[in-house]
């Protein structure tokens, strides 16, 4: 029996909307055609650095998925030739090499350097640069690949950065080029980023720009879940109830929330726990959570009622009684005001081959 079309539409109050944001039905940044889609080209070079052309292209490939929409197309090409060697010694099949780069349609030009990768361009690489330059796209570097651009001409009173080991030649070459030691640099229509961890963040720059916060957000929620204060591979993974720039009775109330799923605690015995008053718990959340208590604990029941629906075969009845529902059919509803979908056909999709 098909579905009753939604008579309320829920949405998510709190921070949780980006961990939620890749399910919810029409997501799209406010204000932008849902059409757009723009084209990004690589111009993988010699010995590029894998890392910083995997973390540009996971920004874009994520946003299109927390979007539901083709926000960016991307294409790959080459100096010369079918296949490019990377930094790691992995040969990537491109999708075509430099005279086929279709400048006219592209949006975006991105020169993928590497720490060996030659740095002194040929006449006809310099050439298409310049032709890219001629029609107004946006022209990028990512490591050292900003080097060929000033060799171009084409960052000119530009701002931008290079890898350090660069740096000196860069500044001894073009000395018009005004040189940062950011670990990226967005001016104008000229991107770079200095090296491999820094490709993630300036390309989510550029997202931010063309589309929005919220589509920024859900991006990092989705690859930012390992990342730590330090970035120091041995700390455990971050969450809301570890975030120190949380107030502590705040960050006490997020761990009961969590542990207590099941069985939810009422918000009076929250504030029992957290030693704080039903008052400064409300203030609380409405200031760090932008939700009520109650709003945001529903979201939070929701989101993992979400996630078991999607990695585990266990029955939905099952499911709603585990996240704290009263039963089935209340369940049922609750999801489906949130996500679009009924949870029976949650479970079908993940089943269908």
């Amino acid at each position: 029996m098909a579905d009753k079309p939604l008579q309320h539409q829920r949405k998510f109050d709190s921070r949780l909307r980006h961990s939620n944001q890749a399910h919810l039905p029409g997501q799209h940044a406010e204000g932008v055609p849902t059409t757009i889609c723009r084209r990004i080209g690589f111009l993988l070079l010699e010995h590029f650095s894998m890392m910083a052309f995997t973390g540009a292209v996971d920004a874009i490939v994520t946003a299109n998925l927390v979007s539901g929409k083709p926000l960016y197309s991307f294409e790959t090409y080459s100096l010369e030739g079918s296949t490019v060697r990377s930094d790691l010694a992995i040969n990537i099949s491109v999708d075509g090499d430099l005279p086929s780069i279709p400048v006219k349609t592209l949006d975006v030009l991105i020169v993928c350097g590497g720490y060996r990768s030659k740095l002194e361009p040929a006449r006809p690489t310099v050439e298409k640069l310049r032709e890219a330059a001629r029609h107004r796209i946006m022209l990028g570097g990512l490591w050292n690949g900003s080097y060929l651009l000033a060799h171009a001409g084409l960052l000119d009173g530009y701002a931008c950065t290079v890898h350090p080991d660069s740096r000196a030649g860069l500044e001894e070459v073009c000395p018009q080029v005004k040189l940062l030691a950011h670990p990226f640099v967005i001016d104008r229509d000229r991107i770079s980023s200095a090296g491999a961890n820094s490709a993630l963040s300036m390309m989510l720059a550029v997202i931010r720009n063309h589309h929005g916060e919220e589509v920024v957000r859900g991006v990092e929620e989705i690859l930012s879940c390992d990342r730590t204060l330090d970035d120091l591979p041995d700390l455990p993974m971050t969450a809301l109830a570890d975030d120190p720039t949380l107030p502590a009775a705040l960050r006490t109330v997020l761990q009961l929330m969590k542990n207590n799923i099941e069985e939810p605690l009422s918000i009076d015995d929250l504030a029992q726990h957290a030693q704080v008053s039903r008052r400064q718990i409300d203030r609380m959340f409405q200031h760090y959570m932008n939700a009520t208590p109650a709003r945001y604990y529903l979201e939070t029941r929701i989101t993992r009622a979400r996630r078991l629906l999607q990695q585990t075969n266990e029955p939905i009845t099952s499911i709603a009684i585990a996240c704290g529902f009263s039963g089935a059919p209340h369940f049922s509803r609750c999801y489906r005001e949130f996500f679009g979908v009924s949870p029976s056909q949650v479970g079908a999709r993940r089943r269908r081959p």
